[in-house]
């Protein structure tokens, strides 16, 4: 057997390929790759089954959409809280104990969106979610980050990014079938009972996942730690430019992927079965724009990234909402749209990581990743606020393009390279 090294991995000799960081990991190293990329896979489809039920919850609870667009912002908004606790949480408790606390409270939450008889029963639900949703998703990525050797990183949680976007064509898939074997009023409900299926994912964790070793190392020789040293004067600077950073790249990503199906359906007069491959193909190109993000942040550096996938993705918003496009043209734009729109995300992760050090990383990736959350998770609300006054077109864009804008400023003028970084001070 070769030698192991404490965080999960193996000393390899291999080309540098986009692979290279999974043949590095030791058993237990994959054994946390899988559960960490298993949990966002499920969030992501938790998340997205709500955007593609928009349409159909306007006539089952007698709303509308801007009303709608608020719930998801609140369900956003109590992610960024849910990240915050999370973070905190991991670095006394554990990054493992915490995660599966948040997939359980997340699987509850879309349990009681299936069960929800109004609107403010759902909004309740959601806003449960939301808290789970958001801790799940700062702790994973912790947990994976603590595992990884520092020249592959990238790579590694550009495959952990890519993973929500399965979780994408997993809320497509369970959405399809639903409408087509449903009428509307249950269908919905069977698409959140689905979404509770993460709670099953627990029982893997207890059995195979064991805290990092650099995690357990930092709270051995510092039991206690509070969550404000992240504004301390060492770690302020990064608590800032992180959570600009994370504002800009969430309030891009939520005003376009919470409002693309029904852009579709209203501009495009694209019926719900219909759109199922213009949003896959929107899917398949944000897989592989993760993927590729990841690979580029470590070959090139995370700022290189953040420069050009924000600038590239301001463009193909642009394009995909304001030119006058065949169908056929908006299927094919579709696969660029999403290569773009979330490549930067890839290299977002890993940076986060970086700016901090082991005994409060938990809290201070908690806290930058969400408070984009909190800003960024107010969009789809305000675009659909603004689409009873312009297109919804026109509001999806202006969102979109300054919160890419901001990437762009942030990346360029604030964000020092995180490349290569050692985690295990």
């Amino acid at each position: 057997m070769a030698n192991t090294d404490e965080a999960g991995t193996l000393p390899v000799s291999e080309p540098d390929s986009i692979f290279q960081f999974y043949r590095e990991m030791n058993e237990q190293g994959r054994r946390t790759f899988w559960a960490c990329t298993a949990g966002w896979t499920l969030d992501g489809m938790d998340f997205m089954l709500f955007p593609l039920a928009i349409g159909t919850l306007v006539t089952a609870l007698g709303t509308d959409p801007k009303t709608l667009g608020g719930i998801v912002s609140l369900t956003v908004l109590c992610s960024a809280a849910g990240g915050w606790l999370a973070g905190y949480l991991s670095d006394r408790i554990g990054r493992v104990r915490t995660m599966q606390i948040t997939i359980l409270i997340f699987s509850i939450g879309s349990l009681a969106s299936a069960l929800a008889q109004n609107i403010d029963q759902l909004t309740i639900a959601r806003a449960a979610l939301g808290i789970g949703f958001g801790g799940e998703a700062a702790v994973a990525a912790v947990t994976l980050s603590e595992v990884v050797a520092a020249k592959s990183r990238g790579r590694a949680m550009g495959f952990y990014q890519s993973s929500y976007a399965v979780g994408w064509g997993l809320a497509l898939i369970v959405q399809a079938i639903c409408f087509a074997t449903l009428t509307p009023d249950y269908a919905w409900r069977v698409m959140f009972l689905v979404g509770a299926a993460p709670a099953l994912l627990i029982f893997f964790i207890r059995r195979n996942v064991k805290e990092p070793q650099v995690a357990i190392l930092a709270r051995s020789k510092e039991p206690a730690v509070s969550f404000f040293r992240i504004f301390d004067p060492a770690n302020i600077r990064a608590t800032l430019t992180g959570s600009l950073l994370t504002i800009g790249a969430q309030g891009g990503f939520y005003a376009l992927m919470t409002w693309v199906p029904q852009f579709l359906r209203s501009e495009r007069k694209i019926s719900i079965l219909a759109s199922t491959p213009y949003l896959m193909t929107l899917i398949g190109g944000c897989f592989i724009g993760y993927v590729a993000g990841g690979w580029l942040s470590d070959k090139f550096g995370r700022r290189h990234v953040f420069l050009f996938f924000s600038a590239a993705a301001a463009a193909s918003v642009y394009i995909y909402t304001h030119l006058p496009l065949s169908d056929a043209e908006m299927l094919l734009l579709g696969f660029p749209l999403g290569f773009f729109a979330v490549g930067y995300y890839s290299a977002l992760m890993a940076c986060l990581n970086e700016m901090f050090a082991t005994r409060v990383r938990g809290a201070g990736v908690g806290f930058t990743y969400n408070a984009g959350r909190a800003v960024g998770g107010l969009f789809p609300y305000l675009v659909g606020a603004l689409a009873a006054t312009t297109t919804l077109s026109s509001a999806i864009s202006i969102f979109a393009l300054t919160s890419y804008g901001l990437v762009f400023v942030v990346a360029l003028v604030l964000l020092r390279e995180t490349k290569g970084s050692d985690l295990s001070v």
